[in-house]
């Protein structure tokens, strides 16, 4: 049985910076990284590949899991700010969050990362005009690598650390042991491995297993919240005057029916449409890529509802999950409607579809996304494009494309210190599969974090 100093439980945002910054600081820490995913040149998707034209339910998904997590293929875009994608600064302190984010993205930028613009939404005339019609622009620095370039920078981290950290792939963590000290893991290669510190870091696909190991080690979760809506598509000049401008625009809206918050998420000018497969369940996300032969006429974007529960149910994940495979086995897989046709409660076909001026970027199943979303959730969205209407005139034409569902599935949120560590020492709890984070910048902000708390241990 071979020992190490650490290991580190998935290869995401955080294990991919936590490997960086162990590699970069002088220490003698030896480390082990594992994740069930591939190494970043065997992530592909058969869809992108057109070997399939729906979601197979490869396990496991190569979009969800692999070097980088799921936000390699996933647009590569990282928002400086504490406003939304986390709360990090909470344990940390909010001028220590922003730090170590714009450290992030010195790394990148030192990468390649610095051919892409980095975007700001402070001082745009776009949030006088959404205030306007009371919608909210929640401010943040936004760099935007596209898919293509992000994979290219993930593949040079991964060349400079390779020689300095162990990394096993396809390998599935199946149990983990407190020694006291210490910890001991088995993988499903009838593998066991021991560390002094063990860091879990499997990001959301892995939500599950971290509040399973948690719920065993008796460490306190508290109830998250699940986000369930639709992704977007519609003519990218429709949003052209606001992309240009910021990229990425995070709008907050409350809804005058239900007092309910209802925001925009990942907005992908030029971007795409895909499908992802999470723990078996396929849903819906976007991305976009840098070069621009690989653009497209639409851009895209995700209308999320925000669902917590108290008693006496409390777990939102599972009220998501069941949304999700409701749409799966109506549509055997992503459900695609028209804005035109859900105002007036009628499904969209494939005859409606051949008529449509948006040409749809994914080969989705036409549909009734009123059989799949909840009444109030979809009264929400269907409020909040009327809302974006006002800013973005076109938003609301009957060609808008609806695709469902998009659900964010977020961890309980793991009990942890200013250090991200549990009440057991030597664990760590770090990036989005904690509850901590649900961003690309803070969940790479946390691995930097706890890497640097680590090298001091080892020097």
């Amino acid at each position: 049985m071979k020992k190490y100093d650490v290991i580190i439980a998935g290869a995401g945002a955080a294990g991919v910076f936590m490997s960086y910054e162990l590699t970069k600081l002088e220490n003698k820490a030896s480390v082990l990284m594992i994740d069930k995913g591939c190494e970043l040149a065997r992530r592909k998707c058969p869809i992108k590949e057109g070997k399939c034209k729906n979601c197979v339910k490869c396990s496991p998904c190569h979009i969800m899991n692999g070097y980088g997590g799921a936000g390699t293929l996933s647009d590569g875009k990282y928002n400086i700010t504490t406003e939304f994608g986390g709360d990090l600064h909470k344990y940390v302190g909010t001028e220590k969050a922003i730090e170590l984010m714009e450290y992030v993205d010195s790394v990148l930028c030192s990468f390649g990362g610095s051919e892409a613009k980095l975007y700001s939404t402070a001082n745009s005339d776009l949030k006088t005009l959404a205030l306007r019609q009371n919608l909210h622009l929640l401010e943040a620095k936004v760099r935007h690598l596209g898919t293509d370039r992000n994979m290219r920078i993930l593949e040079q981290i991964f060349n400079y650390t390779k020689d300095r950290i162990e990394t096993k792939f396809n390998t599935t963590i199946l149990t983990v042991e407190a020694l006291n000290p210490g910890y001991r893991i088995t993988t499903d290669a009838g593998e066991e491995f021991e560390c002094d510190n063990l860091v879990l870091a499997t990001g959301r696909s892995g939500s599950k297993w971290i509040g399973e190991v948690c719920g065993k080690m008796g460490i306190n979760q508290k109830s998250n919240r699940v986000d369930i809506g639709v992704r977007v598509e519609l003519p990218a000049e429709i949003f052209k005057h606001i992309t240009d401008d910021v990229y990425e625009s995070k709008i907050v809206y409350k809804t005058d029916k239900y007092n309910d918050r209802v925001r925009t998420f990942c907005m992908n000018p030029y971007g795409e449409v895909v499908s992802e497969n999470t723990n078996g369940i396929v849903t819906v996300n976007g991305h976009s890529y840098a070069d621009p032969s690989l653009l497209t006429e639409n851009t895209n974007f995700a209308l999320l509802v925000s669902n917590t529960f108290t008693e006496p149910f409390k777990d939102s994940n599972e009220y998501g999950e069941s949304i999700a495979k409701l749409s799966n086995m109506l549509g055997g897989g992503v459900l695609m409607q028209r804005f035109g046709d859900l105002v007036k409660g009628r499904r969209t076909s494939e005859h409606r579809m051949e008529k449509c001026f948006t040409r749809p970027t994914l080969k989705a199943t036409p549909g009734d996304l009123s059989l799949v979303i909840p009444k109030r959730q979809l009264d929400d969205i269907i409020e909040m494009i009327y809302a974006l209407d006002k800013i973005a005139p076109g938003t609301a034409n009957e060609d808008t494309l609806l695709y469902g569902v998009e659900v964010k599935f977020y961890n309980s949120k793991v009990d942890v210190d200013e250090n991200l560590e549990t009440k057991m020492q030597g664990l760590y709890a770090l990036g989005d599969g904690s509850g901590v984070t649900h961003s690309l910048s803070q969940a790479s902000a946390c691995g930097v974090h706890v890497a640097r708390i680590l090298a001091k241990k080892y020097q």
